[in-house]
Parts: structure tokens; sequence; C-alpha cells
């Protein structure tokens, strides 16, 4: 990373740190992930709004990765299984976090370039899968964490399948017409219970692949 970027990551850092509280694991995470790899247009990767990268997919805001990822409550966990790669961003962060990440995207272009970009940043606990998103990646399973970074009206019951009893599962879900960032728990017998957090806005959970 240059200094350039590092100065303009940091910037960023403070600015998210403003709005809401960092842990000192989330905040370096930032500093040291270079947002303009991972976005389409670089002079506006370091701005708090969602672009769009091809496919009709979009890289969140990075306000909103990071209130997904501390809504996660992933750092020093094992594993955590996010669906929807997209451009890696997400996925970037967490591995700071965790110590496995494992990733599946539908679109095999955009799996492809993420694959990409974690190799040229020396990122090497990141596993990414072309697949349909919906069934998970059953041969890791079960995870400490799942997030997906796509939204759906329900969360399909193979990802809660594959979430450890005890462990939490973070998604965009659809009501009224509006999206919203709902935390769901299984408990130590396999109970889901779950907290609507805010609103929020993603892309479609899809089926299939492309």
């Amino acid at each position: 990373m240059t200094a350039l970027e590092k100065s303009k990551c940091i910037n960023m850092a403070d600015e998210i740190g403003n709005i809401v509280a960092l842990t000192p694991t989330l905040y370096k995470a930032l500093c040291d992930t270079p947002r303009e790899i991972f976005a389409p247009v670089t002079r506006h990767a370091y701005s708090l709004d969602a672009q769009p990268i091809g496919g009709n997919q979009w890289i969140s805001s990075p306000l909103t990765v990071i209130k997904m990822t501390l809504a996660l409550d992933a750092e020093n966990i094992d594993n955590a299984l996010e669906i929807g790669c997209g451009s890696g961003y997400q996925a970037a962060i967490l591995s700071h976090l965790a110590h496995r990440v494992f990733t599946v995207e539908r679109i095999e272009k955009l799996a492809t370039e993420a694959k990409k970009r974690f190799k040229t940043l020396e990122i090497h606990n990141i596993h990414v899968r072309f697949d349909d998103g919906n069934v998970g990646w059953k041969s890791y399973a079960p995870y400490d964490r799942i997030l997906l970074s796509a939204a759906a009206r329900q969360v399909p019951q193979t990802l809660f399948n594959q979430l450890k009893n005890g462990g939490i599962l973070v998604a965009p879900i659809k009501k009224d017409g509006k999206q919203f960032i709902v935390k769901f728990k299984k408990d130590a017998c396999g109970k889901i219970t779950q907290k609507t957090l805010e609103e929020c806005l993603f892309v479609p959970l899809l089926d299939g692949i492309e």
C-alpha cells in the first residue's frame, strides 16, 4: 500500500469512527485494506457511498460494511461464511477478524476478480467459491458466523443449518418495502432468535449462478 492509499484509508476510518464506535481491530482493518482496489471509480473509493461494480451488483458503502461487521461480532472467531462476495471488500475486512473466511459469489466474473484482488493484497485466509449463495458452503460448515451481503425476504434454512449452535447470522431482510439489518442468534439448542437493528439497502439475494 502506498503512503497516499494509507492516508486515505486512515481518513476514511476516522470518518467512520466519528459515526460508529470502532474496535481497535476493526479500525486497523479499515486502515490496512486499500478500498480503491475493490472500487471501480478510484477517486470515490474512500467516500461513504456505495458504487456499482457490474453485473447489477454494488460495493456497499464502507459505513454499511462496518455496521454489518459490528453486528456480526466476529473478532477472534475460527470461521465465517459470507454470501455475496461481490468485489471482495467485505471479505477482506472480515479476514482481519476471523481466522478463516469463506465467501460465495454467484457471478463467475466477480468471483474470479475477487480472487485476484486477494492474491494481490497477499490475503491468504479467504476462500472463494463460485456457486449459488442460497446453498451456502457445506464442506466447511458449521460456521461461527454467517453474513449475507444481499437482501432476502427470509434467510434460507440451509444457511441456518450451516450455522454453529451459539453462532450469529447477520442479513439484510426485506419487510414492508424496506430493508433492515437483522441479527439472528442460534442458541445451544439450535433455537433462532432475532433482533432488527436499522434500515439498510442491498442488492437482492438471487437464485442460481451466471
